[in-house]
């Protein structure tokens, strides 16, 4: 059960979601070929969450600091919008949510480092995995029980659904 820093209700308020991608949607760990090529670890669990929020039209996007290929590729799989090669992750959650119509106050952040603390903040709902940095940890309304690329993304989705069972948000 996730740690809960505000009530659970705060849930319900929620209606749509931004994800970091390192150490959220992975363990955080790069594995890098001989040929320079690197590879990630996802979580399928995380992928039917992502599945299960998009069922019930929730807007996800993914913002990430690195531009990698590897989170081009995921995020099309999972049919999540992406945004990456952001030193400042704020302003391009402010943008998004403008675009999409959405308030801050009605978005949750799933994150776990020094990077995130701006969006966690600011967002309706600050959430980190379990093995969050401190930085993160410090700012989050939410510690979740799974680690990043143990199933966090998917505790998120559970969370959100629970809340949300009646709606359709």
């Amino acid at each position: 059960m996730a740690i809960l820093i505000i009530p659970e209700k705060e849930w319900s308020v929620i209606n749509a979601i931004a994800f970091d991608f390192d150490g959220v949607f992975t363990d955080n760990l790069v594995y890098v070929t001989q040929n320079g090529d690197e590879a990630v670890a996802c979580n399928r669990s995380d992928g039917m969450g992502i599945s299960m929020l998009l069922a019930k039209g929730v807007p996800m996007v993914i913002i990430s600091t690195e531009e990698n290929p590897i989170v081009t590729i995921r995020a099309a799989k999972l049919n999540v919008e992406v945004i990456q090669g952001v030193d400042d992750k704020l302003p391009r959650l402010i943008d998004w949510a403008g675009v999409n119509g959405l308030s801050l106050n009605h978005i949750a952040f799933l994150g776990n480092d020094v990077n995130d603390v701006g969006c966690l903040k600011e967002a309706g709902l600050g959430v980190v995995v379990a093995d969050a940095y401190p930085a993160a940890l410090d700012v989050a309304d939410l510690i979740l029980t799974k680690k990043g690329g143990h199933g966090a993304v998917r505790e998120v989705a559970d969370l959100w659904l629970a809340a949300n069972s009646e709606s359709t948000k």
